[in-house]
């Protein structure tokens, strides 16, 4: 029996670890675009909001073997078992103020409906939800550089990246006043954009013509934790095996090859 959701859009990423060189500009682009509010002292990540952060991985050998990769880390965007929307963060919240696009594949955050119970923060696997402990407060004249389609968020609200799903509505309604398909540029998200070595790649994950479908078949591409079936939308790849590895906190002695193998075929069996 075929899907009722088949046709449907699945927005994702596909990140080259090999050419990011953790500039950060990804996380400056996501906070700009998407105006997430800072502090004055940003030293306590306990604290601070960032969409995307960018985490530091090394490979733990000493010089010269000495190893550094850099992992950009925005919402993973969980598909769920079976891509039906049963996302960690998406199953547990009581307000529904977070649900699963399966027009898109994107996971909404609705803050008019969150009360700050924080659950979605608790289950979420990869540490992508942030909680406002402040109504935000800009500088002086910085109220004017706020994007106009994007509404600030106030204190007691979790937080989450959204693909900056503005600019996919934008872009919809573009192409149907023209009564046309919205073309892969046309709706590209303020991260990719931002990263000046070409290290994020944006679109339908669906769409044979877009670049990410051909990038997530690299033979190097992986996606993190993927042993808890989340079934994300980003796609990461490197040619270095310990930064394989490293996604999904692999045993010494445990192929993550072999491993897929045995997933992808229990899945087949129970139906998935």
């Amino acid at each position: 029996m075929s899907n009722e959701h088949d046709n449907n859009k699945k927005f994702g990423m596909v990140i080259d670890l090999d050419k990011c060189t953790g500039c950060g500009s990804c996380m400056v682009g996501c906070m700009a675009e998407n105006n997430v509010p800072f502090r004055k002292d940003e030293t306590d990540k306990l604290v601070s909001l960032t969409w995307m952060r960018v985490y530091k991985l090394t490979n733990g050998k000493d010089f010269p073997n000495a190893d550094t990769c850099y992992l950009p880390r925005p919402c993973q965007h969980c598909g769920g078992k079976g891509d039906h929307g049963h996302s960690p963060c998406v199953s547990v919240c009581p307000a529904t103020a977070t649900d699963y696009g399966y027009d898109t594949g994107v996971v909404s955050q609705i803050y008019t409906r969150c009360f700050g119970c924080r659950y979605c923060m608790a289950a979420c696997p990869y540490h992508a939800r942030y909680f406002n402990w402040w109504d935000p407060v800009w500088p002086e004249g910085m109220e004017k550089m706020l994007t106009p389609d994007v509404s600030p968020r106030m204190r007691g609200v979790v937080e989450k990246c959204s693909f900056c799903y503005h600019r996919w509505q934008e872009a919809k309604d573009k192409a149907y006043v023209e009564e046309r398909e919205v073309e892969e540029a046309e709706y590209q998200t303020a991260c990719t954009e931002a990263c000046p070595a070409g290290a994020i790649t944006f679109g339908d994950l669906n769409n044979h013509d877009h670049a990410v479908y051909k990038l997530k078949k690299n033979p190097n591409a992986f996606r993190l934790l993927e042993r808890l079936d989340t079934n994300t939308k980003i796609y990461y790849t490197s040619e270095r095996e310990w930064v394989r590895r490293a996604g999904d906190n692999y045993l010494e002695g445990e192929d993550p090859k072999s491993v897929m193998k045995k997933m992808a075929h229990k899945k087949g069996g129970s139906g998935h």
